[in-house]
């Protein structure tokens, strides 16, 4: 068992890399690197390109897929089907914002 359990993972404001690999068992590595190849379906890493400096990247972990990966109930045919529905959730909501901001633009244009 882990180094945490589900209930210190739920309280925490923010997983970082570090307790991910202790609640799984692996190393810090084998977590950026599963986050960063689309393989570990527990969050999300983000290159932050900068032409200064060094690129790094952030990691965003989901306590409650980080707890359904470990014991087995989550996989990534699994997390897929909620992410495309999320993206039509979100594209349907972009339409009518879109639909919403020419009705009032319209609007506008009939009063003056």
């Amino acid at each position: 068992m882990g180094k945490y359990t589900d209930d210190e993972i739920r309280a925490m404001s923010k997983v970082t890399v570090q307790a991910a690999a202790d609640y799984l068992g692996i190393s810090a590595n084998l977590v950026k690197m599963g986050l960063r190849n689309n393989l570990l379906p527990i969050g999300f890493a983000s290159e932050n390109k900068n032409p200064y400096t060094r690129d790094s990247w952030t990691y965003a972990i989901i306590p409650e897929r980080l707890i359904a990966y470990n014991h087995g109930k989550i996989n990534e045919v699994q997390v897929d089907g909620i992410e495309k529905n999320l993206q039509k959730i979100i594209d349907s909501f972009e339409e009518m914002k879109h639909d919403l901001v020419f009705l009032l633009s319209e609007n506008e244009g009939s009063e003056g």
